[in-house]
């Protein structure tokens, strides 16, 4: 149940935290793209919101094992961190390189300040959903 709590934690921290900060930053002319972007993604063609909600999902599961281990400040600290760091790298070395998107230093910042806010919401809802909780009796 844990597992299914650390997916639930990364696919709502999209969709609030994420995309949220995400539209922010569209509305004041930093990114180009709006948030929660309904265009259709091969091959099953669901919303790329969904989609990118997906593998905050998977990537909420990835972390999950890394934050269940330390304490409360460590938790709060390297969701952030971890959050940040991970999941841009991946997009910036891999996704955007694949999908032909220019890298850049903006892109690696906004990139970082985004996916770490991500990283916030991912430690709220493992709490809310209890997973912290859980956690902590081991």
């Amino acid at each position: 149940m844990v597992w299914f709590k650390a997916f639930l934690s990364g696919f709502l921290a999209t969709f609030i935290f994420h995309q949220a900060l995400f539209g922010v930053f569209f509305y004041a002319g930093i990114v180009p793209n709006a948030p929660y972007n309904m265009s259709p993604v091969p091959p099953l063609g669901v919303p790329s919101v969904v989609s990118l909600a997906f593998f905050g999902g998977l990537w909420g599961m990835v972390l999950w094992p890394v934050l269940a281990r330390l304490g409360k400040a460590g938790f709060w600290l390297m969701a952030v961190v971890l959050g940040a760091v991970g999941p841009t790298a991946v997009a910036m070395l891999v996704v955007f390189p694949l999908k032909d998107i220019p890298v850049s230093a903006q892109s690696w910042v906004g990139g970082l300040i985004i996916n770490g806010v991500w990283g916030l919401g991912l430690a709220v809802f493992l709490t809310m959903l209890g997973a912290r909780r859980l956690s902590s009796s081991h």
